[in-house]
């Protein structure tokens, strides 16, 4: 629920289809990931000679029209939809990116397929290095995003095949990234070595193949679900079908909790478990682990519904619907003025003080991060009647940031990290406040907890990570005058 303090970046989409609009389906699938990234968005095609694109700031649905779909011919495309996580949200950084190929295939060289085009989801922690290591090397960049760093790493390394090419970029970066890479005769999917990001593969009844961060995109389309792309493995999507191959080897799973208790949609299925379900347990193991006495129980829409419908059925205390929220509120470039800035959480939620007087409420949430959202929506239900108010959220206290995807907020912005949960309890105002614990919040996910990444809850990464990240850093110089910056490790 915390906006605007916990982003994902971003949604990955790709097809390989011959024989149809492939344009349009990566359109569709980009509107089924939308919730993973609102800033920008873009697709880009081959037909086998050129790339082509089409990417601008804004929603999918307000950047692609019947127009811009026609200018995007082919038989394979990649799609992007963003939240920035490392360069601002500016239009240079929008996805997916365009790079010249130093080492197209020497038997079909033509101007067209010079290029190949990435989209990312993820975040790579040691991106300024590489990029000054790229700018030595010649290497002129137009982004200010870790992505470009990828795509560079994919175009100008040494070798003769793909796999050479990918060994060597999966070698080099320390991050996560889900990616969908196109050339002018394929698409290539990839996942880093730990599988912090999602990605799936899908068939297209019977006429292609589709990757996609998340299998609701695949559902959207009718595809069938095949698997999940393996941490460290590349698939390739071609006329001759799916082959796969692992450059590096993989190292220990760690797919991201989070996803599991906020960023995906309820829909999407991770490892064999419908996402749905999982926040159902969660509620349930919360009601458990946190009972109260209360009149009704309440769910912050939407990503905290499912779980609030499992603290209800845990607890035996009704569930109602008594948080309206307006899905459109922060997905526009006119910015309100401040009478209605000054309004706040207000603009999002909106209470229902027939369904609240006089009510002891659970409020059920999926995370607190800055603490500064909370506390407006405990003071909006308490001004609508509540008599009670009592938080339970679906998740342990993050008190350690995010260095692979997620744009959340440094250690001393966390506000677990300096204030215990009683001193949380009264910051947000509620009577009274439950955090899930990591063993049941892993253990309703149906995975084993060392398989997923769980740092912003422990302080413990899959990889070394710097002390602290900044995600302007790639904008600290202009190209070609910046320095590489050693940064302390951490584990």
């Amino acid at each position: 629920m915390q906006f605007p303090s916990l982003r994902e970046k971003c949604g990955v989409f790709g097809v390989f289809a011959p024989g149809e609009d492939v344009a349009r389906l990566t359109f569709f699938g980009l509107h089924a990931l939308q919730h993973r990234g609102q800033e920008s968005a873009g697709i880009a095609t081959s037909d086998g000679h050129a790339l082509h694109l089409v990417a601008e700031m804004g929603l999918v649905t307000q950047i692609f029209d019947e127009t811009k779909l026609e200018e995007l011919p082919g038989h394979a495309a990649i799609g992007h939809t963003r939240y920035s996580t490392t360069g601002s949200s500016i239009a240079c950084n929008i996805q997916p990116l365009v790079v010249e190929d130093r080492y197209p295939d020497p038997a079909i060289v033509t101007d067209g397929n010079r290029r190949l085009a990435l989209a990312h989801n993820g975040n790579i922690v040691n991106a300024d290095v590489l990029r000054s290591d790229l700018e030595a090397q010649g290497v002129t960049f137009e982004t200010t995003t870790d992505s470009e760093v990828l795509a560079q790493l994919l175009a100008t390394a040494p070798g003769p095949t793909w796999e050479d090419r990918f060994a060597e970029m999966m070698r080099r970066a320390n991050g996560a990234y889900s990616l969908a890479v196109l050339t002018s005769d394929a698409v290539y999917g990839a996942r880093d070595p730990n599988g912090v990001r999602p990605l799936c593969i899908g068939a297209l009844n019977g006429s292609g193949y589709v990757i996609a961060s998340e299998t609701c995109a695949l559902d959207q389309l009718g595809a069938k679900f095949i698997r999940e792309v393996e941490p460290g493995e590349v698939v390739r999507i071609d006329a001759d079908g799916i082959t796969s191959w692992k450059p590096i080897e993989a190292l220990r799973p760690a797919l991201c909790l989070l996803e599991y208790i906020y960023f995906a949609r309820p829909d999407s299925r991770m490892r064999g478990q419908l996402l749905y379900q999982a926040r159902m347990r969660m509620g349930a193991a919360l009601a458990r682990e946190h009972p109260v006495e209360a009149d009704i129980v309440i769910g912050v829409p939407d990503s905290a519904t499912a779980a609030a419908i499992g603290y209800a059925q845990e607890s035996g205390i009704p569930y109602v619907e008594a948080l309206v929220k307006n899905r459109y509120v922060g997905r526009t470039f006119i910015q309100p003025d401040q009478r209605l800035r000054d309004r706040g959480v207000q603009m999002k939620f909106n209470p229902l003080p027939e369904l609240l007087a006089g009510k002891r409420v659970v409020v059920v949430d999926d995370t607190i991060v800055r603490g500064t959202t909370t506390p407006r929506v405990v003071a909006m239900l308490r001004k609508a009647g509540a008599l009670e108010v009592h938080m339970r959220i679906t998740s342990p206290p993050i008190h350690d940031p995010c260095f692979y995807g997620v744009d959340m907020a440094t250690r001393g912005e966390l506000i677990a990290s300096y204030k215990s949960v009683d001193e949380i309890c009264e910051h947000i105002g509620a009577d009274t406040l439950g955090y899930l614990s990591l063993d049941a919040t892993a253990e309703a996910t149906g995975q084993v907890e060392d398989s997923l990444c769980t740092a912003c809850f422990t302080g413990n990464y899959p990889r070394e990570v710097p002390l602290q990240l900044d995600k302007f850093i790639l904008e600290a110089a202009p190209s070609g005058a910046r320095q590489p910056v050693a940064l302390p490790l951490v584990r």
